[in-house]
């Protein structure tokens, strides 16, 4: 099979490449082809990717790997007979991510890249490149499928569905690592249990765990030691959970406690973006000056990234360093992978993705993408109709829900009116004012943003 990365240039590439490497089902992908519009990344991650290899080689006794790699930059050439397509771009780069934290940080919103302001500007440079995306991958590969991994990863799933229909799926780590972690906890086979999850991308609850039609999740809840012992628990505090009933997804937590969250921000030495910005750029420089040393590079550099995620959100909970278990996650290629076996050796299996509702949540209507428990086969993903959210949760997803769709309205009709409605909309921003002068600098910052008219 033919798998092409668009984004090939990207960070987290070799963990997809390791993946294939030791994939050993039939048929599986022997053909993976980055695509990327900086060729210098593109050539740094090259580099990686071979001396990861030719480590397995070494492994396996000097067996040549079963995955040839090529790079490209043009798109046409990558997209040709994909089987499977990873869309993983990100429109402006790290810089972009700078301009959109420190644009709502000095209106004392939050700049987070997929919760609220941030998110939203995000939105507005990416639509309009992934639905040409789209267009292309239905002219020139029809029948791959195309997991999405771009962020804000619900919207941009929805806006390339209108060109892809079923057959793009979104992607994210969050809700495998919570459930992960709940089910260690209740010292349960992740693999027997029922997770009862629902929501949006970054805006979900986990309402149940059941095995054998018993759900345990009530045991953990009523243990205020256990709750306080792993991630959620220590950002959200024992007693928040139990009061809810449910574990939310940990960004919930710029919503449940927005005020820290900003203070947490504005306090912090620089924002999450400027660190990534500063790391990769010493990743592809010290690659370009030492191609030998590539993947000694980008192991040292990805250890310090997964051990930083959410730090500031930590220290002000007094959460303390992630856990080791969760460092060491693996979670976006895992799930991509476990799509892609489903749907090409017809292996039946539930996994929680972005996918058109299809009247699995009543609150919102069948094309939007929420984020739900899917049985996967050959035919793709089959939304499962679960029980519905609680009054609190159903306001949240409904307003961010209105949110998505004003951004995608701005991107697709260049509505300046509708960017304004996205941005004063989200519940994390709370003033028409200031949502009129974030658009403002957003527009004054990014040339992308130039198709907004009136």
């Amino acid at each position: 099979m033919k798998l092409v990365i668009l984004g090939g240039g990207g960070f987290r590439v070799p963990l997809i490449h390791r993946a294939l490497l030791v994939e050993r089902g039939e048929p599986r992908v022997t053909e993976l082809v980055l695509y990327d519009v900086d060729l210098r990344r593109l050539t740094a991650i090259q580099h990686v990717l071979e001396q990861q290899a030719a480590l397995e080689a070494a492994r396996t006794g000097g067996q040549p790997a079963a995955v040839t790699v090529s790079v490209t930059t043009d798109l046409a050439e990558a997209l040709v007979g994909a089987d499977f397509v990873f869309s993983a771009i990100r429109v402006g780069g790290l810089e972009g991510r700078v301009i959109d934290e420190r644009v709502a940080m000095d209106q004392g919103v939050l700049g987070q890249e997929t919760v609220g302001a941030g998110g939203i500007s995000y939105g507005l440079r990416t639509v309009p490149v992934a639905i040409e995306v789209a267009r292309r991958i239905a002219e020139l590969a029809p029948d791959a499928w195309t997991i999405n991994f771009t962020n804000p990863a619900g919207l941009v799933t929805e806006a390339m569905a209108a060109h892809l229909g079923n057959r793009v799926i979104g992607i994210c780590d969050s809700p495998v690592g919570l459930t992960r972690r709940v089910a260690r906890l209740l010292d349960i086979d992740p693999a027997t249990a029922w997770f009862d999850y629902a929501g949006l991308n970054h805006l979900g609850w986990l309402r149940g765990v059941y095995v054998e039609g018993r759900d345990h999740l009530p045991r953990l809840l009523n243990n205020p030691e256990a709750l306080g012992s792993f991630e959620e628990g220590k950002l959200f505090g024992p007693d928040w959970l139990h009061t809810l009933g449910a574990i939310p997804n940990e960004y919930l937590y710029y919503y449940y406690y927005s005020h820290e969250a900003v203070r947490a921000a504005r306090e912090a030495s620089q924002t999450r973006g400027a660190f990534l910005l500063h790391q990769q750029q010493d990743f592809y420089a010290q690659t370009e000056r030492d191609a030998g040393s590539a993947l000694t590079a980008w192991r040292h550099t990805r250890a310090e990234r997964e051990a930083t995620y959410m730090a500031d959100t930590r220290e002000i909970a007094g959460a303390g360093d992630r856990d080791s278990d969760d460092v060491e996650s693996g979670g976006y290629e895992q799930v991509a992978l476990a799509i892609m076996r489903a749907i090409a050796r017809d292996e039946r299996t539930v996994l929680i993705l972005n996918v058109r509702n299809r009247s699995a949540l009543s609150i919102v209507d069948d094309d939007a993408v929420v984020e739900i428990p899917c049985v996967v086969d050959a035919n793709g993903p089959h939304p499962v109709v679960i029980n519905q959210l609680p009054a609190h949760a159903a306001g949240l997803v409904t307003s961010v829900k209105a949110v998505e769709r004003a951004t995608i309205e701005a991107a697709v009709q260049g509505s300046r009116r509708a960017a304004h409605k996205a941005l004063a909309l989200h519940p994390l921003v709370g003033s028409v004012t200031v949502a009129q002068r974030m658009l403002d600098a957003y527009i004054r910052q990014f040339p992308q943003l130039a198709y907004l008219g009136d």
